[in-house]
Protein backbone atom coordinates (compact mmCIF):
# COMPACT_ATOMS: atom_id res chain seq x y z
CA UNK A 1 0.00 0.00 0.00
CA UNK A 2 1.31 3.67 -0.96
CA UNK A 3 2.15 6.27 1.45
CA UNK A 4 -0.31 8.93 1.81
CA UNK A 5 0.23 12.61 3.05
CA UNK A 6 -1.76 15.55 2.84
CA UNK A 7 -0.19 18.15 1.10
CA UNK A 8 0.77 21.78 2.81
CA UNK A 9 0.41 24.28 0.83
CA UNK A 10 1.59 27.98 2.31
CA UNK A 11 1.14 31.11 0.24
CA UNK A 12 1.02 35.03 0.98
CA UNK A 13 -0.64 37.54 -1.77
CA UNK A 14 -0.05 41.17 -1.53
CA UNK A 15 -3.09 42.64 -3.96
CA UNK A 16 -2.35 46.24 -2.62
CA UNK A 17 1.36 47.45 -4.34
CA UNK A 18 4.29 48.06 -1.61
CA UNK A 19 4.23 51.89 -2.69
CA UNK A 20 1.10 52.64 -1.44
CA UNK A 21 1.75 50.49 1.92
CA UNK A 22 1.28 52.95 4.56
CA UNK A 23 4.34 53.47 7.00
CA UNK A 24 4.14 53.63 10.81
CA UNK A 25 6.63 56.42 12.46
CA UNK A 26 5.22 56.71 15.58
CA UNK A 27 2.96 54.62 17.96
CA UNK A 28 0.33 57.68 17.32
CA UNK A 29 0.48 56.15 13.84
CA UNK A 30 -0.44 52.79 14.55
CA UNK A 31 -2.96 53.50 16.84
CA UNK A 32 -4.69 55.89 14.67
CA UNK A 33 -4.85 53.33 11.81
CA UNK A 34 -6.04 50.87 14.03
CA UNK A 35 -8.85 52.79 15.15
CA UNK A 36 -9.68 53.61 11.53
CA UNK A 37 -9.74 49.26 10.90
CA UNK A 38 -11.61 48.60 14.36
CA UNK A 39 -14.98 47.49 14.25
CA UNK A 40 -17.09 50.41 15.95
CA UNK A 41 -19.87 47.77 16.93
CA UNK A 42 -17.45 45.93 19.21
CA UNK A 43 -14.95 47.52 19.98
CA UNK A 44 -17.49 48.72 22.85
CA UNK A 45 -18.05 45.17 23.41
CA UNK A 46 -15.72 42.44 23.31
CA UNK A 47 -11.62 42.20 23.08
CA UNK A 48 -9.93 41.17 20.68
CA UNK A 49 -6.49 40.66 19.67
CA UNK A 50 -4.50 41.43 16.60
CA UNK A 51 -1.18 42.13 14.64
CA UNK A 52 -0.19 45.05 12.70
CA UNK A 53 2.00 43.32 10.23
CA UNK A 54 5.42 45.25 8.82
CA UNK A 55 8.43 45.24 6.42
CA UNK A 56 11.47 46.42 6.73
CA UNK A 57 10.68 50.19 6.20
CA UNK A 58 7.62 49.78 8.92
CA UNK A 59 5.39 49.70 5.95
CA UNK A 60 2.30 48.23 6.69
CA UNK A 61 1.68 44.97 5.12
CA UNK A 62 -1.60 43.89 6.69
CA UNK A 63 -3.56 43.41 10.32
CA UNK A 64 -4.49 40.18 10.70
CA UNK A 65 -7.02 40.06 13.37
CA UNK A 66 -6.10 36.23 15.50
CA UNK A 67 -9.23 36.43 17.63
CA UNK A 68 -11.96 37.74 19.43
CA UNK A 69 -12.85 37.12 22.76
CA UNK A 70 -15.52 37.85 25.75
CA UNK A 71 -15.52 40.96 27.74
CA UNK A 72 -12.44 40.82 29.86
CA UNK A 73 -10.15 38.66 27.70
CA UNK A 74 -9.56 37.30 24.23
CA UNK A 75 -7.24 34.25 24.08
CA UNK A 76 -3.51 34.64 22.08
CA UNK A 77 -2.19 31.69 20.89
CA UNK A 78 1.60 32.40 19.83
CA UNK A 79 2.01 29.44 17.37
CA UNK A 80 -1.17 30.84 15.40
CA UNK A 81 0.54 34.51 15.48
CA UNK A 82 3.82 33.29 14.25
CA UNK A 83 2.29 30.89 11.10
CA UNK A 84 0.98 34.66 10.05
CA UNK A 85 3.95 36.49 10.35
CA UNK A 86 6.43 34.10 8.85
CA UNK A 87 3.62 33.32 6.18
CA UNK A 88 3.84 37.17 5.18
CA UNK A 89 7.39 37.55 5.44
CA UNK A 90 6.90 40.32 7.86
CA UNK A 91 10.04 42.09 9.61
CA UNK A 92 8.46 43.47 12.27
CA UNK A 93 5.08 43.59 13.81
CA UNK A 94 2.91 45.82 16.31
CA UNK A 95 0.43 43.87 18.12
CA UNK A 96 -2.90 45.15 19.49
CA UNK A 97 -6.02 44.72 21.49
CA UNK A 98 -8.90 46.35 22.77
CA UNK A 99 -10.03 47.19 26.28
CA UNK A 100 -14.17 47.08 26.13
CA UNK A 101 -14.11 48.51 29.60
CA UNK A 102 -12.12 52.13 28.62
CA UNK A 103 -8.68 51.59 30.91
CA UNK A 104 -5.96 52.59 29.57
CA UNK A 105 -3.50 50.12 31.76
CA UNK A 106 -1.61 47.28 30.73
CA UNK A 107 -2.95 44.27 32.59
CA UNK A 108 -0.47 41.59 34.10
CA UNK A 109 -1.83 39.02 31.78
CA UNK A 110 -1.39 42.00 29.07
CA UNK A 111 2.47 42.26 30.40
CA UNK A 112 3.15 38.73 30.38
CA UNK A 113 1.98 37.92 27.09
CA UNK A 114 3.99 40.68 25.14
CA UNK A 115 6.97 39.04 26.96
CA UNK A 116 6.52 35.89 25.78
CA UNK A 117 6.13 37.26 22.11
CA UNK A 118 9.07 39.29 22.41
CA UNK A 119 11.38 36.37 23.27
CA UNK A 120 9.69 33.96 20.26
CA UNK A 121 9.92 37.46 17.81
CA UNK A 122 13.90 37.36 18.86
CA UNK A 123 14.01 33.82 17.69
CA UNK A 124 12.81 34.77 14.46
CA UNK A 125 14.62 38.10 13.70
CA UNK A 126 11.42 39.50 14.02
CA UNK A 127 11.05 42.96 15.47
CA UNK A 128 8.15 43.55 18.04
CA UNK A 129 8.19 47.62 17.88
CA UNK A 130 5.04 48.05 20.00
CA UNK A 131 1.94 46.61 21.53
CA UNK A 132 -1.03 49.10 21.61
CA UNK A 133 -4.29 48.84 23.65
CA UNK A 134 -6.84 51.16 22.22
CA UNK A 135 -10.03 51.95 23.43
CA UNK A 136 -13.75 52.80 22.59
CA UNK A 137 -13.15 56.51 22.69
CA UNK A 138 -9.64 56.58 20.58
CA UNK A 139 -7.40 56.78 23.03
CA UNK A 140 -4.21 54.15 23.63
CA UNK A 141 -1.82 53.04 25.39
CA UNK A 142 1.55 52.19 24.02
CA UNK A 143 3.76 49.86 25.40
CA UNK A 144 7.18 51.35 23.66
CA UNK A 145 6.22 55.06 24.88
CA UNK A 146 5.77 54.29 28.03
CA UNK A 147 9.27 51.88 28.60
CA UNK A 148 7.40 48.47 28.96
CA UNK A 149 9.49 46.77 25.87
Amino acid sequence: MKTQVNEINISYKERIPASSWQQVNSSKDAAELLFETWNRDTIALQESFKIMLLNNSNKVKGIYELSKGGITGTLVDIRILFAVILKSLSVGIILTHNHPSGKLQASQCDRQITTKIQKAAELFDVKLLDHIIIVPNGDYYSFADNGNL
